[in-house]
Protein backbone atom coordinates (compact mmCIF):
# COMPACT_ATOMS: atom_id res chain seq x y z
CA UNK A 1 0.00 0.00 0.00
CA UNK A 2 1.00 3.64 -0.78
CA UNK A 3 1.49 5.91 2.00
CA UNK A 4 1.57 9.54 1.55
CA UNK A 5 1.44 12.57 4.35
CA UNK A 6 -0.27 15.05 5.27
CA UNK A 7 1.00 17.40 3.34
CA UNK A 8 0.45 16.09 0.17
CA UNK A 9 -0.71 18.75 -2.05
CA UNK A 10 -4.81 18.93 -3.00
CA UNK A 11 -4.13 19.34 -6.28
CA UNK A 12 -0.76 17.95 -7.92
CA UNK A 13 1.39 19.71 -10.36
CA UNK A 14 1.15 18.67 -13.71
CA UNK A 15 4.80 16.68 -14.48
CA UNK A 16 6.13 18.22 -17.34
CA UNK A 17 6.75 16.28 -20.69
CA UNK A 18 9.90 14.15 -21.12
CA UNK A 19 9.63 13.69 -16.67
CA UNK A 20 7.64 11.77 -14.23
CA UNK A 21 7.47 12.90 -10.89
CA UNK A 22 8.22 10.38 -8.01
CA UNK A 23 4.24 9.86 -7.43
CA UNK A 24 3.89 8.98 -10.94
CA UNK A 25 6.04 6.23 -11.09
CA UNK A 26 4.85 4.66 -7.88
CA UNK A 27 1.39 4.83 -9.91
CA UNK A 28 2.44 3.04 -12.45
CA UNK A 29 0.53 -0.35 -13.92
CA UNK A 30 4.38 -1.99 -13.68
CA UNK A 31 4.51 -1.13 -10.11
CA UNK A 32 1.06 -2.25 -8.64
CA UNK A 33 2.06 -5.95 -8.25
CA UNK A 34 5.58 -4.89 -5.97
CA UNK A 35 3.72 -3.54 -2.96
CA UNK A 36 5.44 -0.27 -3.30
CA UNK A 37 5.31 1.54 0.17
CA UNK A 38 6.08 4.94 0.63
CA UNK A 39 7.81 4.78 4.10
CA UNK A 40 9.62 8.14 4.76
CA UNK A 41 9.93 11.53 2.69
CA UNK A 42 6.27 11.45 1.58
CA UNK A 43 6.14 15.10 1.02
CA UNK A 44 8.95 14.80 -1.41
CA UNK A 45 6.61 13.02 -3.65
CA UNK A 46 5.94 15.27 -6.42
CA UNK A 47 9.54 15.76 -7.56
CA UNK A 48 10.59 15.29 -10.77
CA UNK A 49 12.34 12.06 -11.96
CA UNK A 50 15.34 12.63 -14.81
CA UNK A 51 16.26 8.91 -14.67
CA UNK A 52 16.53 5.91 -13.07
CA UNK A 53 19.62 3.98 -11.48
CA UNK A 54 19.49 0.58 -10.23
CA UNK A 55 23.32 0.49 -7.75
CA UNK A 56 24.45 -1.88 -5.38
CA UNK A 57 27.34 0.34 -4.29
CA UNK A 58 27.68 1.90 -1.05
CA UNK A 59 29.27 5.08 -2.82
CA UNK A 60 26.82 4.97 -5.15
CA UNK A 61 25.97 8.36 -4.81
CA UNK A 62 29.06 10.28 -5.75
CA UNK A 63 28.30 9.06 -9.70
CA UNK A 64 24.59 10.60 -9.87
CA UNK A 65 23.93 13.86 -10.99
CA UNK A 66 20.61 14.76 -9.34
CA UNK A 67 16.84 13.53 -10.23
CA UNK A 68 17.47 10.19 -9.95
CA UNK A 69 15.34 7.23 -8.57
CA UNK A 70 18.02 4.74 -7.20
CA UNK A 71 16.94 1.43 -7.03
CA UNK A 72 18.83 -1.08 -4.91
CA UNK A 73 18.50 -4.50 -2.75
CA UNK A 74 20.62 -3.10 -0.06
CA UNK A 75 23.14 -6.37 0.01
CA UNK A 76 26.50 -4.28 0.71
CA UNK A 77 24.65 -2.31 3.72
CA UNK A 78 23.15 -5.29 5.57
CA UNK A 79 24.41 -5.41 9.11
CA UNK A 80 26.06 -2.18 9.26
CA UNK A 81 23.81 0.32 10.78
CA UNK A 82 26.20 3.03 10.16
CA UNK A 83 26.97 2.69 6.51
CA UNK A 84 23.09 2.89 6.06
CA UNK A 85 23.04 5.77 7.16
CA UNK A 86 25.28 7.21 5.23
CA UNK A 87 23.97 5.92 2.10
CA UNK A 88 20.84 8.06 3.08
CA UNK A 89 22.69 11.04 3.59
CA UNK A 90 24.63 10.41 -0.03
CA UNK A 91 21.42 10.07 -1.78
CA UNK A 92 20.54 13.78 0.35
CA UNK A 93 24.06 15.29 -1.06
CA UNK A 94 23.59 14.23 -4.65
CA UNK A 95 19.66 15.32 -4.90
CA UNK A 96 18.24 11.91 -5.79
CA UNK A 97 14.43 11.72 -6.11
CA UNK A 98 13.53 9.13 -4.41
CA UNK A 99 15.15 5.87 -3.56
CA UNK A 100 13.44 2.40 -3.54
CA UNK A 101 14.86 -0.76 -1.79
CA UNK A 102 13.77 -3.80 -2.51
CA UNK A 103 13.12 -6.14 0.26
CA UNK A 104 14.05 -9.81 0.92
CA UNK A 105 17.26 -10.23 -0.23
CA UNK A 106 19.41 -8.34 2.62
CA UNK A 107 16.31 -7.30 4.27
CA UNK A 108 13.23 -8.97 5.30
CA UNK A 109 11.42 -5.85 7.09
CA UNK A 110 12.27 -1.98 6.25
CA UNK A 111 15.72 -1.28 8.08
CA UNK A 112 14.92 1.62 11.15
CA UNK A 113 18.33 3.27 10.61
CA UNK A 114 17.74 4.13 7.18
CA UNK A 115 13.83 4.81 7.24
CA UNK A 116 14.68 7.27 10.06
CA UNK A 117 17.82 9.13 8.19
CA UNK A 118 15.62 9.44 5.01
CA UNK A 119 12.55 11.19 6.98
CA UNK A 120 15.61 13.30 8.75
CA UNK A 121 17.05 14.32 5.55
CA UNK A 122 13.77 15.08 3.46
CA UNK A 123 14.56 11.91 1.08
CA UNK A 124 11.47 9.85 -0.40
CA UNK A 125 12.16 6.24 0.60
CA UNK A 126 10.25 3.51 -1.43
CA UNK A 127 10.52 0.00 -0.22
CA UNK A 128 8.85 -3.17 -2.70
CA UNK A 129 7.17 -5.86 -0.05
CA UNK A 130 7.21 -8.46 -2.71
CA UNK A 131 10.49 -9.70 -5.79
CA UNK A 132 10.59 -6.71 -7.90
CA UNK A 133 12.83 -6.92 -11.68
CA UNK A 134 14.34 -3.65 -11.48
CA UNK A 135 14.56 -4.03 -15.48
CA UNK A 136 10.92 -3.78 -15.85
CA UNK A 137 10.80 -0.41 -13.84
CA UNK A 138 13.60 0.83 -15.93
CA UNK A 139 12.34 -0.33 -19.04
CA UNK A 140 9.30 1.39 -18.40
CA UNK A 141 10.22 5.02 -16.84
CA UNK A 142 13.20 5.46 -19.44
CA UNK A 143 10.84 4.96 -22.25
CA UNK A 144 8.20 7.43 -20.95
CA UNK A 145 11.28 9.81 -20.36
CA UNK A 146 12.76 9.69 -23.71
CA UNK A 147 9.42 9.69 -25.56
CA UNK A 148 7.72 12.83 -23.30
CA UNK A 149 11.31 14.83 -23.86
CA UNK A 150 10.75 13.68 -28.25
CA UNK A 151 7.13 14.86 -28.09
CA UNK A 152 7.88 18.29 -26.03
CA UNK A 153 10.99 18.47 -29.26
CA UNK A 154 8.23 17.50 -31.59
CA UNK A 155 5.43 19.81 -30.44
CA UNK A 156 8.17 23.00 -30.38
CA UNK A 157 8.89 21.64 -34.58
CA UNK A 158 5.46 21.91 -34.99
CA UNK A 159 4.71 25.00 -33.48
CA UNK A 160 7.38 26.98 -34.89
CA UNK A 161 6.49 25.81 -38.30
CA UNK A 162 3.06 27.10 -38.19
CA UNK A 163 3.37 30.17 -36.61
CA UNK A 164 6.71 30.90 -39.19
CA UNK A 165 4.25 29.82 -42.21
CA UNK A 166 2.02 32.44 -40.64
CA UNK A 167 4.04 35.66 -40.33
CA UNK A 168 6.03 35.02 -43.79
CA UNK A 169 2.73 34.77 -45.79
CA UNK A 170 2.26 38.09 -44.54
CA UNK A 171 -0.10 37.00 -41.45
CA UNK A 172 -1.89 39.85 -39.18
CA UNK A 173 -1.19 39.71 -35.36
CA UNK A 174 -5.05 39.02 -35.02
CA UNK A 175 -4.37 35.67 -37.09
CA UNK A 176 -1.14 34.92 -35.30
CA UNK A 177 -2.69 35.49 -32.05
CA UNK A 178 -5.36 33.39 -33.33
CA UNK A 179 -3.25 30.20 -34.12
CA UNK A 180 -1.64 30.74 -30.72
CA UNK A 181 -5.12 30.18 -29.21
CA UNK A 182 -5.90 27.38 -30.77
CA UNK A 183 -2.75 25.91 -29.78
CA UNK A 184 -2.83 26.60 -26.19
CA UNK A 185 -7.05 25.35 -25.75
CA UNK A 186 -7.49 28.71 -23.82
CA UNK A 187 -7.49 32.41 -24.22
CA UNK A 188 -4.63 34.55 -25.35
CA UNK A 189 -3.96 38.50 -24.64
CA UNK A 190 -1.02 40.30 -25.59
CA UNK A 191 -0.56 43.23 -23.79
CA UNK A 192 1.77 46.43 -23.69
CA UNK A 193 4.28 47.20 -20.63
CA UNK A 194 1.48 49.35 -19.38
CA UNK A 195 -1.05 46.63 -19.21
CA UNK A 196 -3.48 47.33 -22.58
CA UNK A 197 -4.61 44.91 -24.36
CA UNK A 198 -3.38 45.17 -27.76
CA UNK A 199 -4.62 41.85 -28.97
CA UNK A 200 -6.52 38.79 -28.20
CA UNK A 201 -8.21 35.53 -28.70
CA UNK A 202 -9.61 32.42 -28.01
CA UNK A 203 -13.40 31.75 -26.62
CA UNK A 204 -15.01 35.11 -26.59
CA UNK A 205 -17.19 33.78 -23.44
CA UNK A 206 -13.63 33.67 -21.35
CA UNK A 207 -12.18 36.68 -22.44
CA UNK A 208 -14.97 38.63 -21.48
CA UNK A 209 -14.96 37.55 -18.44
CA UNK A 210 -10.94 38.18 -17.95
CA UNK A 211 -11.40 41.59 -19.59
CA UNK A 212 -14.00 42.49 -17.39
CA UNK A 213 -11.78 42.74 -14.63
CA UNK A 214 -8.65 43.71 -16.46
CA UNK A 215 -7.15 45.53 -14.04
CA UNK A 216 -6.93 43.01 -11.07
CA UNK A 217 -5.96 40.39 -14.01
CA UNK A 218 -3.35 42.43 -15.25
CA UNK A 219 -1.61 43.01 -12.76
CA UNK A 220 -1.98 39.13 -11.62
CA UNK A 221 -0.17 38.55 -14.97
CA UNK A 222 2.60 41.13 -14.48
CA UNK A 223 3.71 39.18 -11.29
CA UNK A 224 5.15 36.19 -12.42
CA UNK A 225 6.98 37.70 -15.71
CA UNK A 226 9.72 39.33 -13.71
CA UNK A 227 10.84 36.03 -12.99
CA UNK A 228 12.15 34.70 -16.75
CA UNK A 229 11.73 34.50 -20.14
CA UNK A 230 8.35 32.64 -19.89
CA UNK A 231 6.63 31.43 -16.64
CA UNK A 232 4.20 28.99 -15.67
CA UNK A 233 1.86 29.53 -12.50
CA UNK A 234 0.03 26.86 -10.63
CA UNK A 235 -3.12 28.30 -11.63
CA UNK A 236 -1.73 26.81 -16.10
CA UNK A 237 -1.07 31.11 -16.65
CA UNK A 238 1.63 31.64 -19.29
CA UNK A 239 3.42 34.72 -19.33
CA UNK A 240 5.90 35.11 -21.74
CA UNK A 241 8.20 38.39 -22.23
CA UNK A 242 7.65 39.97 -25.83
CA UNK A 243 11.05 41.23 -26.66
CA UNK A 244 12.24 43.05 -30.71
CA UNK A 245 15.64 44.36 -30.90
CA UNK A 246 16.45 43.94 -27.76
CA UNK A 247 13.83 45.75 -25.69
CA UNK A 248 11.11 44.17 -24.18
CA UNK A 249 7.86 45.76 -25.39
CA UNK A 250 4.71 44.28 -24.28
CA UNK A 251 4.04 40.43 -22.74
CA UNK A 252 1.76 37.13 -23.97
CA UNK A 253 -0.53 35.94 -21.79
CA UNK A 254 -2.44 32.06 -21.92
CA UNK A 255 -4.81 32.25 -19.51
CA UNK A 256 -5.76 28.89 -17.83
CA UNK A 257 -3.31 26.82 -19.68
CA UNK A 258 -4.23 22.87 -19.39
CA UNK A 259 -1.09 21.04 -20.23
CA UNK A 260 1.74 20.41 -18.56
CA UNK A 261 4.93 22.83 -17.58
CA UNK A 262 7.34 21.68 -20.06
CA UNK A 263 4.45 22.12 -22.93
CA UNK A 264 3.64 25.53 -21.31
CA UNK A 265 7.36 26.72 -21.26
CA UNK A 266 7.73 25.55 -25.16
CA UNK A 267 4.15 26.60 -26.33
CA UNK A 268 5.34 30.50 -24.47
CA UNK A 269 8.95 30.15 -25.96
CA UNK A 270 7.71 29.58 -30.02
CA UNK A 271 4.73 31.57 -29.35
CA UNK A 272 6.99 34.50 -28.18
CA UNK A 273 9.38 34.16 -30.62
CA UNK A 274 6.32 34.46 -33.30
CA UNK A 275 4.90 37.42 -32.35
CA UNK A 276 9.03 38.84 -31.86
CA UNK A 277 9.26 38.17 -35.92
CA UNK A 278 6.26 39.65 -36.58
CA UNK A 279 6.63 42.46 -35.22
CA UNK A 280 10.24 42.88 -36.99
CA UNK A 281 9.00 42.25 -40.08
CA UNK A 282 5.68 44.25 -39.79
CA UNK A 283 5.63 47.70 -38.37
CA UNK A 284 5.42 49.39 -35.40
CA UNK A 285 3.01 51.66 -34.23
CA UNK A 286 0.25 51.02 -36.36
CA UNK A 287 -3.52 51.41 -35.73
CA UNK A 288 -5.76 49.10 -35.34
CA UNK A 289 -7.97 50.41 -38.23
CA UNK A 290 -4.52 49.50 -40.29
CA UNK A 291 -4.66 46.19 -39.04
CA UNK A 292 -7.94 45.28 -40.26
CA UNK A 293 -8.19 46.67 -43.46
CA UNK A 294 -5.04 44.52 -44.04
CA UNK A 295 -6.69 41.43 -42.60
CA UNK A 296 -10.12 42.38 -44.72
CA UNK A 297 -7.73 42.38 -48.01
CA UNK A 298 -5.43 39.52 -46.93
CA UNK A 299 -8.61 37.08 -46.42
CA UNK A 300 -10.17 38.87 -49.91
CA UNK A 301 -7.09 37.87 -51.80
CA UNK A 302 -6.15 34.12 -50.15
CA UNK A 303 -9.68 32.97 -50.71
CA UNK A 304 -9.46 32.01 -46.68
CA UNK A 305 -12.97 32.27 -46.21
CA UNK A 306 -15.94 32.63 -48.62
CA UNK A 307 -16.99 35.57 -50.24
CA UNK A 308 -20.77 35.64 -48.52
CA UNK A 309 -19.11 35.32 -44.99
CA UNK A 310 -16.74 38.50 -45.92
CA UNK A 311 -20.03 40.83 -47.35
CA UNK A 312 -20.56 41.79 -43.67
CA UNK A 313 -16.88 42.59 -42.66
CA UNK A 314 -16.58 44.47 -46.10
CA UNK A 315 -19.90 46.44 -45.46
CA UNK A 316 -18.47 47.81 -42.18
CA UNK A 317 -14.92 48.57 -43.67
CA UNK A 318 -17.11 51.61 -45.51
CA UNK A 319 -16.69 49.77 -48.86
CA UNK A 320 -20.04 49.76 -51.17
CA UNK A 321 -21.14 46.70 -52.07
CA UNK A 322 -24.32 46.85 -54.47
CA UNK A 323 -23.65 47.73 -58.28
CA UNK A 324 -19.73 48.23 -57.82
CA UNK A 325 -16.72 47.03 -59.98
CA UNK A 326 -13.96 46.06 -57.47
CA UNK A 327 -10.45 46.53 -58.98
CA UNK A 328 -7.13 45.13 -56.92
CA UNK A 329 -4.65 47.57 -57.56
CA UNK A 330 -1.08 47.12 -55.91
CA UNK A 331 1.77 50.26 -55.84
CA UNK A 332 5.56 48.81 -55.33
CA UNK A 333 8.04 52.29 -54.33
CA UNK A 334 10.81 51.99 -56.88
CA UNK A 335 13.76 51.99 -54.97
CA UNK A 336 17.08 54.31 -55.64
CA UNK A 337 19.43 52.43 -58.19
CA UNK A 338 21.20 54.92 -60.56
CA UNK A 339 22.92 52.02 -62.34
CA UNK A 340 19.14 50.88 -63.05
CA UNK A 341 18.44 54.27 -64.21
CA UNK A 342 21.27 54.34 -66.40
CA UNK A 343 20.05 51.70 -68.48
CA UNK A 344 16.61 52.93 -69.12
CA UNK A 345 18.23 56.24 -69.89
CA UNK A 346 16.30 57.84 -66.44
CA UNK A 347 16.97 59.63 -63.68
CA UNK A 348 17.37 57.62 -60.61
CA UNK A 349 14.27 58.04 -58.20
CA UNK A 350 15.00 59.85 -55.08
CA UNK A 351 15.94 57.28 -52.04
CA UNK A 352 13.96 57.42 -48.74
CA UNK A 353 11.76 55.43 -47.36
CA UNK A 354 9.15 55.78 -49.60
CA UNK A 355 6.68 53.21 -48.26
CA UNK A 356 6.62 54.74 -44.54
CA UNK A 357 2.98 57.01 -45.95
CA UNK A 358 1.98 55.30 -49.19
CA UNK A 359 -1.17 54.14 -47.60
CA UNK A 360 -2.09 57.21 -45.74
CA UNK A 361 -0.76 58.97 -49.50
CA UNK A 362 -3.46 56.76 -51.20
CA UNK A 363 -6.06 57.33 -48.47
CA UNK A 364 -5.72 61.05 -49.19
CA UNK A 365 -5.73 60.59 -53.53
CA UNK A 366 -8.79 59.13 -52.48
CA UNK A 367 -10.53 61.20 -50.80
CA UNK A 368 -10.41 63.41 -53.67
CA UNK A 369 -12.87 61.38 -55.87
CA UNK A 370 -15.81 60.77 -53.81
CA UNK A 371 -17.40 58.18 -56.18
CA UNK A 372 -14.26 55.99 -56.08
CA UNK A 373 -14.08 54.25 -52.84
CA UNK A 374 -10.70 52.08 -51.22
CA UNK A 375 -9.79 49.63 -48.65
CA UNK A 376 -5.99 50.42 -48.20
CA UNK A 377 -3.63 48.18 -46.43
CA UNK A 378 0.53 47.44 -46.63
CA UNK A 379 1.49 44.21 -47.97
CA UNK A 380 4.73 42.46 -47.32
CA UNK A 381 7.53 44.56 -46.63
CA UNK A 382 7.61 46.88 -49.18
CA UNK A 383 4.14 47.69 -51.13
CA UNK A 384 0.76 48.97 -50.94
CA UNK A 385 -2.71 46.78 -51.71
CA UNK A 386 -5.89 48.90 -52.44
CA UNK A 387 -9.39 47.77 -53.24
CA UNK A 388 -11.46 50.27 -55.20
CA UNK A 389 -15.05 49.86 -55.50
CA UNK A 390 -16.24 52.24 -58.33
CA UNK A 391 -19.93 52.29 -59.58
CA UNK A 392 -21.13 50.03 -62.07
CA UNK A 393 -22.47 52.87 -64.43
CA UNK A 394 -18.95 54.54 -64.51
CA UNK A 395 -15.61 53.55 -67.02
CA UNK A 396 -13.81 51.50 -64.18
CA UNK A 397 -10.62 51.86 -66.13
CA UNK A 398 -10.80 56.00 -66.32
CA UNK A 399 -11.62 56.10 -62.55
CA UNK A 400 -8.37 53.81 -62.13
CA UNK A 401 -6.06 56.01 -64.77
CA UNK A 402 -7.48 59.12 -62.62
CA UNK A 403 -6.83 57.77 -59.19
CA UNK A 404 -2.86 56.50 -60.55
CA UNK A 405 -1.88 59.78 -62.07
CA UNK A 406 -2.84 61.60 -58.57
CA UNK A 407 -0.86 59.18 -57.19
CA UNK A 408 2.10 59.72 -59.12
CA UNK A 409 1.73 63.30 -58.98
CA UNK A 410 1.72 63.43 -55.16
CA UNK A 411 4.83 60.64 -55.12
CA UNK A 412 6.70 63.26 -57.69
CA UNK A 413 6.07 66.18 -55.00
CA UNK A 414 7.90 64.55 -53.04
CA UNK A 415 11.09 63.17 -55.03
CA UNK A 416 9.61 60.14 -55.37
CA UNK A 417 8.02 57.33 -57.55
CA UNK A 418 6.26 53.91 -58.15
CA UNK A 419 4.54 51.75 -60.03
CA UNK A 420 1.02 50.84 -59.78
CA UNK A 421 0.01 47.37 -60.94
CA UNK A 422 -3.95 46.90 -61.53
CA UNK A 423 -5.78 43.61 -61.82
CA UNK A 424 -8.84 43.08 -63.78
CA UNK A 425 -12.03 44.63 -62.86
CA UNK A 426 -14.33 42.29 -61.01
CA UNK A 427 -18.11 42.21 -60.32
CA UNK A 428 -18.55 39.85 -57.63
CA UNK A 429 -16.20 39.33 -54.69
CA UNK A 430 -15.72 35.67 -55.66
CA UNK A 431 -13.20 37.33 -58.39
CA UNK A 432 -11.84 39.63 -56.53
CA UNK A 433 -8.92 36.89 -55.36
CA UNK A 434 -7.79 36.07 -58.75
CA UNK A 435 -7.47 39.62 -59.43
CA UNK A 436 -5.38 40.51 -56.71
CA UNK A 437 -2.75 37.41 -58.00
CA UNK A 438 -2.96 39.23 -61.19
CA UNK A 439 -2.14 42.92 -59.58
CA UNK A 440 0.52 41.83 -57.74
CA UNK A 441 2.38 40.13 -60.41
CA UNK A 442 2.24 43.16 -62.81
CA UNK A 443 3.57 45.37 -60.36
CA UNK A 444 6.14 43.24 -59.63
CA UNK A 445 7.12 42.63 -63.06
CA UNK A 446 6.70 46.70 -63.70
CA UNK A 447 9.04 47.37 -60.81
CA UNK A 448 11.62 45.91 -63.73
CA UNK A 449 10.60 47.82 -66.33
CA UNK A 450 8.22 50.76 -65.43
CA UNK A 451 5.56 51.77 -68.30
CA UNK A 452 4.71 55.55 -69.11
CA UNK A 453 0.96 55.06 -68.60
CA UNK A 454 0.36 55.82 -65.01
CA UNK A 455 -1.25 51.99 -64.53
CA UNK A 456 0.73 48.90 -65.62
CA UNK A 457 -2.14 45.90 -67.07
CA UNK A 458 -1.68 42.29 -67.16
CA UNK A 459 -0.58 43.91 -71.30
CA UNK A 460 1.88 45.83 -70.87
CA UNK A 461 4.39 43.35 -68.65
CA UNK A 462 4.60 41.12 -71.94
CA UNK A 463 7.90 38.86 -72.00
CA UNK A 464 9.36 40.77 -68.83
CA UNK A 465 6.30 39.70 -67.05
CA UNK A 466 6.18 36.31 -67.89
CA UNK A 467 9.91 35.48 -67.42
CA UNK A 468 9.32 37.04 -63.94
CA UNK A 469 6.41 34.88 -63.02
CA UNK A 470 8.98 31.40 -63.83
CA UNK A 471 12.15 33.11 -62.73
CA UNK A 472 12.27 30.44 -59.92
CA UNK A 473 11.83 27.76 -62.06
CA UNK A 474 14.44 25.02 -62.53
CA UNK A 475 14.24 24.89 -66.63
CA UNK A 476 14.55 28.63 -66.71
CA UNK A 477 17.51 28.60 -64.41
CA UNK A 478 19.11 25.76 -66.52
CA UNK A 479 18.55 27.76 -69.46
CA UNK A 480 20.01 30.92 -68.41
CA UNK A 481 23.28 28.73 -67.31
CA UNK A 482 22.62 27.43 -71.01
CA UNK A 483 23.10 30.91 -72.53
CA UNK A 484 25.29 33.38 -70.68
CA UNK A 485 27.12 30.87 -68.16
CA UNK A 486 30.91 32.60 -69.20
CA UNK A 487 29.42 36.16 -68.97
CA UNK A 488 27.58 35.47 -65.51
CA UNK A 489 31.45 35.45 -63.62
CA UNK A 490 31.77 38.47 -65.91
CA UNK A 491 29.73 41.22 -65.19
CA UNK A 492 31.91 43.54 -67.20
CA UNK A 493 30.91 41.63 -70.36
CA UNK A 494 27.48 40.99 -69.08
CA UNK A 495 27.00 44.65 -68.64
CA UNK A 496 28.62 45.24 -72.25
CA UNK A 497 25.52 42.68 -73.66
CA UNK A 498 22.91 44.32 -71.70
CA UNK A 499 23.36 47.86 -73.10
CA UNK A 500 24.26 46.93 -76.83
CA UNK A 501 20.49 44.63 -76.48
CA UNK A 502 18.99 47.58 -74.77
CA UNK A 503 20.37 50.35 -77.43
CA UNK A 504 18.83 48.21 -79.99
CA UNK A 505 22.07 46.81 -81.42
CA UNK A 506 23.43 50.88 -81.86
CA UNK A 507 27.31 50.16 -81.62
CA UNK A 508 27.81 53.76 -81.36
CA UNK A 509 25.04 54.71 -77.85
CA UNK A 510 26.26 51.51 -76.66
CA UNK A 511 29.91 52.35 -76.65
CA UNK A 512 28.85 56.26 -75.60
CA UNK A 513 27.32 54.63 -72.16
CA UNK A 514 30.29 52.86 -71.38
CA UNK A 515 32.65 55.81 -71.79
CA UNK A 516 34.56 53.56 -74.41
CA UNK A 517 35.81 54.04 -78.23
CA UNK A 518 33.81 52.27 -80.83
CA UNK A 519 36.90 50.07 -81.49
CA UNK A 520 36.94 48.87 -77.63
CA UNK A 521 33.69 48.24 -77.49
CA UNK A 522 33.56 45.96 -80.95
CA UNK A 523 36.47 43.96 -79.61
CA UNK A 524 33.89 43.64 -75.70
CA UNK A 525 31.83 42.35 -78.12
CA UNK A 526 33.91 40.03 -80.38
CA UNK A 527 35.25 38.93 -76.84
CA UNK A 528 31.28 37.94 -75.63
CA UNK A 529 30.55 36.05 -79.19
CA UNK A 530 34.41 34.10 -78.52
CA UNK A 531 32.86 32.94 -75.08
CA UNK A 532 30.08 32.05 -75.97
CA UNK A 533 30.61 30.46 -79.12
CA UNK A 534 27.63 32.33 -80.86
CA UNK A 535 27.20 34.83 -83.71
CA UNK A 536 25.44 38.33 -82.46
CA UNK A 537 24.59 39.01 -85.90
CA UNK A 538 22.10 35.81 -86.08
CA UNK A 539 18.62 36.80 -84.90
CA UNK A 540 17.82 33.71 -83.20
CA UNK A 541 20.63 33.58 -81.26
CA UNK A 542 20.44 36.88 -79.87
CA UNK A 543 16.45 36.80 -79.14
CA UNK A 544 17.84 33.88 -76.94
CA UNK A 545 20.61 35.60 -75.27
CA UNK A 546 17.82 38.68 -74.80
CA UNK A 547 15.14 36.05 -73.08
CA UNK A 548 18.13 34.76 -70.78
CA UNK A 549 19.26 38.48 -69.78
CA UNK A 550 16.04 39.19 -68.77
CA UNK A 551 15.11 35.99 -67.35
CA UNK A 552 18.46 36.85 -65.20
CA UNK A 553 17.37 40.30 -64.63
CA UNK A 554 14.27 39.04 -62.76
CA UNK A 555 16.05 36.60 -60.83
CA UNK A 556 18.07 39.69 -59.47
CA UNK A 557 15.26 41.62 -58.45
CA UNK A 558 13.95 39.16 -56.41
CA UNK A 559 16.59 39.46 -54.34
CA UNK A 560 19.57 38.54 -52.24
CA UNK A 561 18.56 34.37 -52.50
CA UNK A 562 19.21 34.64 -56.60
CA UNK A 563 22.78 35.14 -58.33
CA UNK A 564 23.90 38.68 -58.69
Amino acid sequence: MTVVSDRTPAIRPKAAAGRLTVREVLDLDVVAPWGAEVVAGAAGLDRPVRWLHVAEAADVGVMLTGGEIVLTTGILLAGDERAQIEYVESMQRADVAAMVLGLGRAFRTTPEPMRRAAERCGVPMIVLHRPAPFARLTEEVHSRLVHGRFAALNLSERIRSSLTALNLSGATLQQLLDEIASYSGCPAVVVNLAQRVLASAGDKESLSELLRDWDRVSRQAAEPAGNGQVTVGPDGWVVAALEARGRQWGRLVLFGYHGSEEFGLVLGARAAEALAMHRLLGDRDRGWEDQAAESLLLDLASDSARPEQLLTRVRAAGLPVNRRTFVPLVVRPLDSDPGEGARRGTAAPAAGPARDDMPELITRVLADHPTVVGLVARIGANGTAVLLSIPHDQDADAAVERVAEQVHEELAARGRTAVVGAGFGCSVLDEVRRSFVEAVHVADAAVASPPAAPVARLRDVRLRGLLRLLRDEPELQAFIERELGPLLQNRSLLGVLRTYLETGRNKSLAAHVHHVSRPAFYRRLQSIESLLGIDLDDWEQLTSLYVALLAHEAQRAAGPGHDR
